[in-house]
């Protein structure tokens, strides 16, 4: 169930970052992004390995990276086919979509 995944990570390497779950097998799901300016986020890759699959783990990313965008008045282009479904499904996050 997804409400027993572990908490969204974040990792911020200036340009570039990641939010990730880490499983107790040391699986990692992942969804990489790339800084645009001050204002925009770019979702590149979003992969979630089989130990988390069917889990919700891969919208638990984009929702991360949803909240957060929002919280810093910042945009999201999202490049990846997983993420880009994602935002065609939730119209409640047009807000943060880069249009």
């Amino acid at each position: 169930m997804p409400d027993q995944l572990p908490e969204v990570e974040l990792e911020d390497r200036g340009s570039k970052g990641r939010y990730l779950l880490r499983g107790p097998d040391g699986a990692e799901a992942e969804m990489t992004f790339t800084k645009v300016g001050e204002h925009q986020i770019i979702i590149d890759h979003t992969e979630v390995p089989d130990a988390f699959r069917g889990q919700g783990a891969g919208l638990r990313l984009v929702t991360r990276a949803v909240e957060d965008a929002r919280a810093a008045g910042k945009k999201i282009i999202p490049l990846c086919p997983f993420a880009n479904a994602q935002f065609r499904r939730h119209q409640e996050w047009a807000d943060v979509l880069k249009q």
